[in-house]
């Protein structure tokens, strides 16, 4: 098992953290275009005149590096931000300073894998069918949910409480094996909007899962395996979505096939329901031309959305509240949300879309953000602004392209003054539950939009240097995607990666990152050995509130990661 909740597994793990340390220079372990900035950053040691590159042909240099020096606003240690200068060739290049050294790689493609591995980390996180293309990751089948119960709160008429329904396939939502609504709206909903930018990439990208030989693109296969289980979700009496299937409780750091609690659907939800409304209304439009493989399923998914939102507007107040529920009472995670006007937003915009109708447009003005926020489940209105701002674009758009590019332009404005050289990490807001996705990946995402939509290349720079942030030029010094660089997560708060027998985690996932509120302190064997915001991170199994991994942070690795390949490797 490569990750012991015993006594002598932490200890280990404890002894193996404190043996450690992060090297003096930081930088993107996985990385970087030939015409990429090559920038490191040295702590603690001052490199004026010690910087030297053997480049890939051996021949050492000792570049013209320029050398920033910066305090940390948290911690006061001194760092100097290194400008190596042209390094342009591909291959992999050494660096030192004094004692310290490292490498970097810079290559025509230096992306490729790593987006590609976050995308496929979906098909290894299936529920309900074996992984059978999982290589050394294969197991049996889990979770079928063929047998799940209507729970009290979300009983009908015509489904009772105690009703068995079926409800297969998804997506397993983080390091639990429950499946959200809202998460798994919200993480489709941000992976089309990469697609629909970026139709010829993933068009030609194969991420070796059962559905690669079809005429689909692999990304939307996938997308349609998590659609079917939503499409369970809604009671076909009324149109309304139940929130989430779930046990009672979490489950053990054990396999799928374990795994003994019943499962329910629980309450009906308007944001739930509102999220389902606009993913099936994007999912109508974007299957439609793949009729060969899924005949009929936009016909489909247009009316359940219809509907859905229907359902809605007749329940506007119907939020979930979980410390309501009983028989049984239910302690999983809540995606609760007590305000729908960001969801309408989204829905009504996917529906004027998919549909004309100018009542849909009527609510999505009325519902009409102030301001650009980063996309996350409890705010989706980035979405809707996504809608309006399409290759294809609703009406007059000139409003919610200001509301991007006023972000964009208060997002890179600091760059040059940051501890790292990135938009990312200047400020405590930067770091909390999932911040190396809500504020890294989508704000790098949002700056490849706006470049997108005007026709530039203005904000690529700073989408790249919070690449750099995320993959090692950072405090702790780790890359925070499983799998990749040279210091990498080993013990995520994943339960199959737990329990699994394999020592290696699954590549390809982001985990949640520096969090310095630290919610999983009283549960930590191990304490976290920072408490300051970008150093608050604590690679062991037990620190959810930092290591835990989650399909909407994922997706957004995934619409940042698949972006930046595409568009940068033209």
């Amino acid at each position: 098992m490569k990750t012991s909740l015993t006594f002598a597994g932490c200890l280990l793990m404890a002894l193996s953290l404190l043996a450690w340390q992060p090297l003096a220079i930081r930088r993107n372990q996985v990385g970087c275009y030939p015409w990429q900035e090559k920038v490191i950053v040295v702590e603690g040691i001052n490199p004026t005149g010690k910087v030297r590159v053997t480049t890939p042909t051996g021949k050492t240099m000792k570049p013209k590096a320029r050398v920033r020096e910066v305090l940390s606003p948290w911690s006061d240690k001194k760092r100097y931000v290194v400008d190596l200068g042209e390094l342009t060739a591909t291959g992999r290049y050494h660096i030192s300073v004094g004692n310290e050294q490292c490498d970097l790689v810079v290559a025509e493609h230096p992306y490729h894998d790593i987006a590609k591995a976050s995308l496929r980390l979906f098909y290894l996180i299936r529920s309900g069918v074996p992984i059978e293309q999982g290589g050394k990751y294969n197991r049996p089948l889990g979770h079928p949910d063929t047998c799940v119960f209507v729970h009290p709160s979300a009983a009908s008429a015509l489904r009772p409480a105690g009703t068995i329904i079926r409800s297969p396939y998804g997506w397993y939502d983080a390091g639990d094996y429950n499946k959200y609504v809202v998460n798994s709206a919200f993480s489709i909903g941000l992976m089309f909007a990469a697609y629909e930018w970026q139709r010829d990439y993933f068009s030609s990208q194969s991420t070796d899962i059962p559905e690669s030989k079809n005429q689909t693109p692999d990304i939307l296969d996938e997308m349609m395996f998590n659609l079917r289980w939503l499409l369970t979700m809604q009671d076909p009496t009324d149109g309304g979505v139940y929130h989430k299937l779930t046990t009672p409780n979490f489950e053990g750091f054990i396999m799928p096939t374990e795994c003994r609690q019943p499962r329910y659907v629980v309450a009906k939800s308007v944001t739930a329901t509102l999220d389902f409304a606009a993913v099936m209304a994007d999912a109508a439009r974007l299957f439609e031309p793949f009729q060969q493989d899924y005949p009929g399923f936009s016909a489909i998914a247009a009316a359940v959305s219809e509907r859905a939102y229907q359902w809605a507007k007749e329940h506007p107040t119907a939020f979930y509240r979980q410390d309501q529920l009983k028989d049984p009472a239910i302690t999983t995670g809540t995606y609760s949300d007590g305000n729908a006007r960001d969801e309408i937003f989204w829905a009504a915009s996917a529906l004027y879309r998919l549909t004309g109708k100018q009542s849909y447009l009527d609510e999505a003005r009325q519902h009409q953000p102030q301001r650009f926020s980063t996309p996350s489940w409890g705010n989706v209105a980035a979405l809707g602004i996504f809608e309006w701002l399409s290759p294809i674009p609703l009406d007059d758009t000139s409003s919610m392209l200001r509301l991007l590019t006023d972000y964009c332009n208060a997002a890179v404005k600091d760059i040059g003054s940051s501890c790292f050289q990135s938009p990312y990490g200047n400020t405590p807001r930067d770091f909390g539950w999932g911040c190396l996705a809500e504020r890294c990946c989508c704000e790098a995402f949002a700056l490849l939009y706006a470049d997108k939509i005007l026709g530039t290349t203005k904000y690529r720079r700073a989408a790249l240097q919070n690449a750099d942030y995320l993959l090692g030029r950072n405090a702790t010094g780790y890359c925070y995607v499983t799998g990749f660089g040279d210091r990498s997560p080993m013990h995520p708060h994943h339960r199959i990666s737990a329990a699994d027998n394999v020592e290696a985690p699954f590549p390809g996932m982001l985990v949640g990152g520096p969090n310095p509120a630290q919610q999983d302190k009283k549960d930590l064997k191990t304490p976290c050995p920072s408490n300051h915001p970008d150093e608050s991170y604590l690679d062991v199994t037990e620190s959810y509130a930092s290591n835990e991994i989650a399909i909407n942070w994922n997706a957004s690795l995934v619409a940042f990661l698949c972006w930046l390949d595409a568009e940068t490797a033209k």
